[in-house]
């Protein structure tokens, strides 16, 4: 029984490194409202099934993702399309794009054969002040920086 239980606790300890390690810098929202306010974006327009465009412009209804989330976007960005009549566009976040490009070209060869648009952002978008707080105040950045006070 000891095992079993000393096993399950070192499997949440290395769960909780894991997911430590691959934390993101912001939130996606952060780099969507600052992608829409740059763009005169809509952000969540609501569809009538109740699924929610992350950006909606007069011609496109965009899905954002980090770079290794690259396939979901593509088909919820697809699905946006059918649903809004607008063109489909996915915008991957890079938040280390050196190592995370790969992805970004995964979805520009797929761009070109399914007919959708594609381009990628950096935190760059978010004109970081140099406390590296984004502006959108729901960021994880901002409760961070809170909880180490």
């Amino acid at each position: 029984m000891w095992k079993y239980i000393n096993f399950c606790i070192i499997c949440v300890i290395i769960n909780l490194n894991i997911n430590t390690a691959f934390a993101h810098l912001h939130c996606e929202a952060s780099y969507q409202y600052a992608w829409a306010k740059k763009n005169n974006a809509v952000c969540e327009y609501k569809n009538d099934d109740g699924t929610r465009v992350d950006c909606l412009t007069k011609t496109h209804a965009i899905e954002f993702d980090f770079a290794k989330k690259w396939a979901e976007a593509i088909g919820q960005a697809l699905y946006y399309q059918y649903k809004t009549g607008k063109r489909a566009k996915v915008i991957l976040i890079l938040e280390n794009p050196q190592k995370e490009m790969v992805y970004f070209n995964r979805v520009k060869a797929l761009s070109h054969i399914h007919n959708f648009d594609a381009e990628y952002i950096t935190p760059d978008i978010l004109d970081l002040s140099n406390n590296n707080e984004c502006h959108y105040t729901k960021c994880k950045c901002h409760r961070q920086k809170h909880i180490n006070k």
